[in-house]
């Protein structure tokens, strides 16, 4: 990841700004869950924690709904829906009322059992927008493509490398002696 120099750099983290990308124009909403998740967890202290999980749950909402997983999808919005506020998201250079609003459309939808929409976040803050689309064009993206359906992006969480986690799983069963 390159670095992102500007006087926003910590009103606006790296992996934010990474996640908004991913959201917008890979739809690797697994990813997004992978990029917010390890901020996350560094910064546990981090007043906007509860934030960041809302941010994590809409990304992997939007990942279960894409792949046809209503039960997760619904959970994952509900909870979302719990932890994101309008104040803070306009904190995050969102327009915060639009961005609830759509929470609550990707909800419904859920419920419904409506076939999965892409969405795009309400970006308001022009160097944040700036910088995604900076960040965008040098990866050769596009702003706000459609999801592809293909089995890289709708089973991520199966075709992953979980060795390093299975290892510190035997690891730790090996430390208690069983």
């Amino acid at each position: 990841m390159e670095n992102i120099e500007s006087e926003k750099e910590t009103r606006f983290p790296e992996a934010y700004v990474r996640y908004l990308v991913e959201f917008h124009a890979t739809r690797d909403y697994f990813e997004c869950h992978e990029l917010l998740e390890e901020h996350w967890k560094q910064h546990p202290d981090d007043p906007l924690a509860d934030t960041w999980v809302g941010l994590i749950q809409l990304a992997v909402g939007c990942y279960h709904h894409r792949r046809g997983n209503r039960t997760g999808a619904v959970k994952m919005f509900a909870q979302a829906k719990l932890r994101l506020k309008a104040d803070t998201m306009e904190e995050l250079g969102l327009d915060g009322e639009r961005s609830i609003a759509l929470l609550n459309d990707k909800l419904e939808a859920a419920e419904s059992g409506d076939a999965f929409l892409d969405i795009q976040l309400p970006i308001v803050d022009p160097w944040l927008s700036g910088e995604c689309l900076r960040m965008t064009r040098e990866e050769g993206l596009t702003w706000g493509a459609p999801s592809k359906v293909d089995e890289a992006l709708t089973e991520r969480h199966r075709l992953r490398d979980r060795s390093d986690v299975l290892a510190a799983r035997e690891a730790a069963r090996k430390a208690k002696g069983r």
